[in-house]
Parts: structure tokens; sequence; C-alpha cells
């Protein structure tokens, strides 16, 4: 004997499916970040970005701009930002990662490559 659901059920379900599937997508994505060039809080983490590569790593680069950038919210906000960079011979693009919890005042760069 086959169970059989009323149609208005099984509508629902499928609605409520894809509703969780749509918001589950939503948190923890990458959002692009608006207006860039007039945000001075991304200005602050692609300086940090820059600074702290260069103290890891002995180079001496110096922030150009920023290309492109994404957020996330995780426990705190990562920002994915593209960077143009100079060491005063030749500009390169980068792409960083930078963790932010501005409650803790923390702040830790994730990855800074090369983009090619």
């Amino acid at each position: 004997m086959a169970i059989t659901r009323p149609h208005h059920v099984i509508i629902l379900s499928v609605l409520l499916f894809a509703s969780i599937s749509a918001f589950a997508a939503l948190v923890g994505g990458w959002t692009p970040i608006k207006d860039l060039q007039n945000n001075h809080h991304v200005a602050e983490i692609a300086d940090y970005a820059v600074s702290e590569y260069n103290r890891r790593s002995g180079a001496k680069l110096k922030l150009v701009k920023v290309v492109k950038g994404e957020s996330q919210v995780v426990a705190g906000t990562n920002y994915r930002l593209d960077l143009k960079a100079t060491d005063g011979s030749k500009t390169q693009d980068y792409q960083a990662v930078v963790w932010e919890k501005p409650w803790e005042h923390f702040k830790n760069l994730t990855s800074f490559t090369p983009l090619h």
C-alpha cells in the first residue's frame, strides 16, 4: 500500500527545502564590497595586509590600490582583496585574505598570493 500525501504538503515541503538551501548558500558566502575606493575600513585592511606581508617576508611592497574586494561573515569577517602593489620597480597584482574580529582588536593575514 503506497502512502500518498496531499499535493499542498508536497509543494510546501519543496518550497521549504528550496528556501533552506538558498539560505545555507548565503550564510558564509562571499559578498562583494561596494564603493571600495571610498571605504576607509577596506583601506585599513589593505594597508594591514601589505605591511604584514612585508613584515613576514622581508619584502618592501607599497599598496597602490584595492582593485576588488569581498567579505565573508565567519567568527568575525574575512576580507578577500585583490590589490595592486609595487616594489618600486614593478607593479603586480596580489590577492590578500585578512580575518578580522574587531571586538577583540584582532587581525590576521591568512594569505597573500600573486595573481597571474
